[in-house]
């Protein structure tokens, strides 16, 4: 980073991190995971999840004020808003009448983590209306530089079209818009134009049908995100650090640093998400937004709990991360 997190805290820069199935995330620490058998956690931790909340705590750790906007609905949607709320993070919520998921994550400490996702409550088309509205309010209720930041997956009932629509609202009010999605939500949201797609491997394997194997197949990847729609794109490798492209007629980045033990990797992506929105709210150049989004993600490797990264870790790591063109 060009100067330290802490120094570069601007509250006329807006980060909205709009969540369309946010959880309570669940993590069980076992000293051994035995499936089909009876097990005992060591340690129980029960927090804000989904990849939007894992982005606003990442943001937050960098010295932003990030604005939560989601659905919550019962005690867990309750649970959801008051976890954010002690975080001190802003949170915007939309009711539902279902209540909202819960994600099991179970981390053996001999090693492997087994994730188990709710697919989250049916959203009835009038609390979508809704969630639509309260996006075009918060978007329009800021006149300075703001980014939308639109992650994670969809609850059962939020039309294939959200995504994109929810980049159109950004556009409209003036935000650059963030997508990190997948299959049909992420193709249509393509379409729409968004300033910046960070995907996984996975992902981009799927919406592309290309095969991934290395930063050169990653970088042909990222083009043709571009050419889908996309104004600029970044893929993971996990690992092996980010492959990304600002537009077509200048070169790929890879981006690594050496890999990190780490009890888990949930969030590892996400926190990399807000180091790249941090970085483009601060006016660093794409190279370096590169560089800020490994180094975030692989202080979440050190993290005790998903995204909540320490800026002393980013600094120190961001001094050791490597760039080439692709």
């Amino acid at each position: 980073m060009s100067k330290p997190a802490a120094d570069s805290r601007d509250h006329a820069i807006a980060f909205f991190c709009v969540s369309l199935n946010p959880a309570i995330d669940t993590r069980l620490v076992l000293d051994e995971f035995r499936p089909g058998r009876v097990n005992r956690a060591s340690e129980v931790h029960r927090t804000p999840g989904g990849k939007a909340a894992h982005v606003a705590m990442a943001l937050q750790s960098l010295g932003a004020n990030p604005t939560w906007i989601g659905f919550s609905g019962g005690s867990t949607g309750n649970e959801l808003l008051a976890g954010l709320r002690h975080l001190q993070i802003e949170a915007v919520s939309v009711l539902t009448v279902q209540d909202s998921r819960v994600n099991l994550e179970i981390v053996d400490t001999r090693g492997g983590v087994t994730e188990i996702l709710e697919p989250g409550g049916m959203i009835a088309q009038p609390e979508w209306c809704e969630f639509q509205r309260i996006c075009t309010d918060e978007f329009q209720r800021i006149s300075t530089k703001k980014i939308a930041i639109i992650s994670g997956s969809q609850s059962p009932g939020v039309p294939a079209e959200a995504c994109a629509s929810l980049v159109k609202l950004a556009h409209s009010a003036g935000c650059l818009a963030f997508i990190d999605s997948s299959g049909l939500p992420l193709a249509k949201a393509l379409a729409a134009g968004p300033d910046l797609v960070k995907i996984n491997r996975e992902e981009a394997e799927s919406v592309t049908e290309m095969a991934i194997q290395d930063p050169v197949s990653a970088a042909r990847a990222a083009r043709k995100l571009l050419d889908r729609g996309a104004k600029s794109a970044a893929i993971s490798l996990g690992d092996r650090g980010l492959v990304g492209i600002r537009q077509h007629d200048e070169p790929a980045i890879h981006v690594w640093t050496t890999p990190l033990h780490s009890k888990s990797t949930v969030g590892c992506g996400d926190s990399a998400l807000a180091g790249l929105a941090f970085a483009a709210a601060t006016g660093l150049s794409f190279e370096r937004s590169l560089a800020l989004a490994v180094a975030c993600g692989a202080a979440n490797c050190l993290a005790t709990l998903p995204a909540r990264i320490k800026q002393e870790d980013v600094l120190r790591i961001e001094q050791s991360v490597r760039v080439e063109r692709v």
